[in-house]
């Protein structure tokens, strides 16, 4: 047998590969894509059915001399990128380039990185599939034609160097909408009245109001809360009924992207973008010691939860024997995909289940660990029995009022024997009806309606999903598309539009509004769809689009009206009382007086719940000391950075440049030299890492407080910032010590 040349797409799947293979297998990566259409010109014939004319990237020309050279000495060559559209794009791409040196060529594929998959991948190989290179060019080319044509529109009314995109601009007008919504909303009043109430023998347990005489417990003023309190005035709780019954919880289906990159940005709060990249590392394998380069997960762009019967079988075994046979459903789970899937792919799972997390956390980096543990753990919990409960409710009669109380209490685990359950039982004591209880405590709060909350990493790839915009593979591409761009900016884990992206969404609906509407974007992925299965042809859909697309272009160019001079503020200059109108400068935007050049008044500006513009002119910091400077002995202050953590620094900066990070009090837990010190990332998200970093890399994202956990005897604890405010915990999983407003509580 003569040499054979597998090409992959990273360098990370070559070293994983070569060990499953003999010396006659000569294995090179691509390095992801080796030609695109040329950054400097359209790049495709619109006369000539769409042609694209695609040049070599420039940092890619020596990789494709080395696979020219390489398929020169090989029988076969077997292209090997990922098995999906981008993936046959590349190998497509990579055989025009090598064809005239290479004897044969093939296309592989497979769904995860062991010696039974590729070897099995060898023995069955393929033809380049025309029609999934066809959808991933016409791809290609509608968003070039979006890019190239628009963008230069924005340029001229707007800022100079911003730009559109198909799919990412309709994500941007969801986002702008539902911030629209909440500056809209207008909060109603309301009020809940809760009571904690105790039997003869313990626990004590909490109720809620639900009716009032007969009616649902709608109390909209402190007035009608008032009456309610008089209602019950004297009157005693006592035991109204008493349900009790089982019931069942099935596990969810194993991961697909969409729902790994939600419970992810939930559970971590890893933005879509770095679920991806970590998700990448455990596919194409990571050193596990002994054992080597090893993959952990299959491949991460699917939106089937299909699982393949060898799969299952392993499931099966492996919960059997940890578990025990009862913990097994009564026959198989098999998950439908939703409809619109490709189900082209195996879910998300584990390559091999025995490999738990915690036997291979010591060689994982701590996000590597966390997104390999919840992949495994969704992955057999979705091949397990159900869980069993028993709910208690009771209904409780306080005079005319009722009030409802659950309680809930785990008989069989279930699927959540390989979970990791925060949830406490909620216990209710012994009940009879007519029995008298105790009031420990009854509250009344006042409450207030909330707007439509924002959208979360989380829950706008739900949204996309549900839309059918965008596919696995374009969700973390989308969000970090739109933040690159600044059209938006995460604000405590929420998305918010900024002023750029507000307007640039505003153009864009006024004047391409078919673009913008979420239906038309999704039957556009739709039709890609059918162009991948061989039902339509890629130049009949572009010339479907462009009859749609060209006269609202035209349109548009004589339409589309400049906003350089800026956008109406509502507010009056503070200077002249002439207009404010809204900029956009380098920098950001801005607010500038309409009376300039005469009147220079500038300003920066916040946004108000409702929308309202806030000037907030820039004053001179005011820094807070904190001692002498170690070089020159001038006043050491704390500063902030450009992404927004704090640093020391001495005040005679720019004579003395001494700076140092800020140190949180906290020794680093893992090498113990350093100290831990707040940093912050380049979009400006606060961090907690070691001095010592590179030599330790140990960080965090809740700030660490220097103070020991009397639980279980952490050497530091940790600050979280809720709903309910600041608490002080404990970070030790399991421990559940928190510290709040200096009372210590267990939970």
């Amino acid at each position: 047998m003569g040499k054979q040349l597998i090409i992959v797409e990273s360098p990370a799947k070559v070293k994983t590969i070569r060990k499953f293979l003999g010396p006659q297998y000569m294995v090179q990566a691509s390095v992801g894509h080796v030609r695109d259409l040329p950054s400097s010109s359209l790049g495709v014939d619109e006369e000539n059915n769409f042609t694209p004319h695609y040049e070599i990237i420039e940092n890619k020309k020596n990789v494709v001399s080395d696979l020219r050279a390489a398929a020169s000495k090989a029988d076969t060559v077997y292209l090997a990128p990922d098995p999906d559209r981008e993936g046959e794009a590349i190998a497509w791409h990579v055989a025009e380039l090598i064809r005239d040196k290479a004897r044969d060529i093939k296309r592989i594929q497979f769904n995860e990185i062991t010696s039974r998959a590729v070897k099995e991948a060898l023995a069955h190989p393929r033809d380049l599939n025309v029609h999934l290179f066809d959808a991933q060019q016409a791809r290609r080319v509608l968003d070039r034609l979006v890019g190239y044509k628009i963008s230069p529109l924005l340029w001229k009314t707007i800022k100079r160097g911003i730009s559109a995109g198909r799919v990412q601009s309709v994500a941007l007008r969801l986002i702008v909408e539902r911030e629209e919504s909440r500056e809209a909303f207008k909060p109603e009043e309301y009020w809940l009245f809760h009571a904690l109430l105790s039997a003869s023998v313990p626990p004590p347990f909490k109720v809620e109001l639900a009716r009032i005489e007969g009616k649902k417990a709608d109390i909209a003023n402190a007035e009608e809360a008032g009456h309610v309190e008089a209602l019950m005035q004297g009157k005693n709780f006592v035991v109204d009924s008493v349900e009790e019954k089982e019931r069942e919880r099935s596990p969810l289906p194993p991961f697909i992207t969409s729902t790994l990159q939600q419970a992810a940005n939930q559970r971590f709060s890893y933005t879509a973008k770095r679920t991806m990249n970590i998700a990448q590392r455990l596919y194409e394998g990571v050193e596990l010691g002994e054992r080597g380069l090893t993959a952990l997960i299959t491949y991460m762009r699917t939106d089937s939860t299909r699982i393949a019967d060898e799969a299952r079988e392993a499931a099966k075994g492996f919960i059997a024997a940890t578990y025990g046979s009862e913990y097994l459903p009564p026959k198989e789970r098999i998950y439908k995909a939703r409809g619109g899937a490709q189900d082209a792919h195996e879910a998300i799972r584990p390559v091999d289940v025995t490999l738990i997390p915690d036997d291979v956390k010591p060689y994982l980096a701590p996000d590597q660990y966390n997104l390999y543990r919840l992949i495994w753990s969704r992955f057999v919990g979705s091949q397990m029995a159900a869980a069993r409960f028993h709910d208690t409710t009771v209904s409780v009669t306080c005079g005319p009022t009722v009030w409802r109380g659950k309680g809930e209490r785990l008989l069989f685990p279930g699927f959540l024997a390989a979970m990791p359950r925060t949830e406490e039982d909620a216990q209710l004591p012994p009940l009879s009806e007519g029995q008298t209880l105790k009031a420990e405590k009854v509250e009344k709060e006042q409450k207030f309606t909330q707007p439509p909350a924002r959208y979360s990493e989380a829950s706008l790839v739900r949204e996309l999903e549900e839309q059918g915009i965008g596919r696995p593979s374009t969700y973390a591409a989308i969000i970090s598309t739109l933040q690159d761009r600044e059209y938006v900016r995460l604000q405590e884990r929420r998305l918010v539009p900024t002023d750029l992206g507000r307007v640039v969404c505003r153009q864009l609906l006024e004047h391409f509004p078919r673009l913008m509407d979420v239906g038309f974007t999704a039957q556009m992925e739709e039709n890609l769809d059918q162009v991948a299965e061989g039902h339509e042809e890629w130049v009949d859909l572009l010339r479907h689009f462009a009859d749609d697309f060209n006269p609202a272009l035209a349109a548009a160019a004589k339409n589309m009206k400049s906003l350089k001079g800026g956008l109406p503020a509502n507010l009056e200059c503070p200077n002249c009382a002439r207009p404010l109108l809204v900029k956009f400068g380098k920098a950001g935007p801005f607010l500038a007086c309409s009376g300039y050049p005469e009147c220079r008044f500038t300003s920066n500006f916040e946004r108000g719940e409702d929308g309202t513009i806030v000037l907030t002119t820039a004053e001179k910091p005011q820094y807070e000391k904190v001692g002498q400077c170690p070089q020159c002995g001038r006043d050491l202050v704390i500063k902030k950075s450009r992404t927004g953590s704090s640093f020391i620094a001495c005040t005679g900066y720019p004579e003395c440049r001494y700076a140092a990070s800020l140190s949180t009090g906290v020794s680093c837990p893992r090498c113990g030299k350093g100290m831990l010190v707040e940093k912050s990332s380049k979009r400006g998200k606060i961090f907690y890492s070691c001095d010592q970093y590179p030599q330790c890399d140990f960080a965090l994202w809740d700030k660490p407080v220097p103070d020991s956990c009397p639980q279980c005897g952490s050497p530091y604890l940790v600050e979280k910032k809720g709903r309910d405010g600041r608490r002080v915990v404990c970070p030790v999983k399991g421990c559940g010590y928190v510290k709040e407003n200096g009372d210590d509580k267990g939970v």
